[in-house]
């Protein structure tokens, strides 16, 4: 998924601002450079439905998405 679809998914410019709290200007920037990892895990822990379920490996186990 990238920066766009994620930002537009979490409800936003100024909703994933305030989440994170940082300015709306930071995350605009997000959106023509991606969004910083340290930022992404964050996300995705903080809302975990917008990413949907884990990726299994092959033994059938959830994989950790942040390492």
């Amino acid at each position: 998924m990238d920066a766009n679809k994620i930002i537009d998914a979490l409800g936003g410019t100024f909703a994933v601002a305030r989440l994170c709290k940082v300015k709306p200007p930071s995350v605009s920037e997000w959106r023509k450079h991606g969004i910083p990892d340290a930022r992404l895990q964050y996300l995705m822990l903080a809302r975990p439905e917008v990413f949907g379920p884990a990726p299994a490996n092959d033994a059938g186990q959830e994989v950790d998405r942040a390492a």
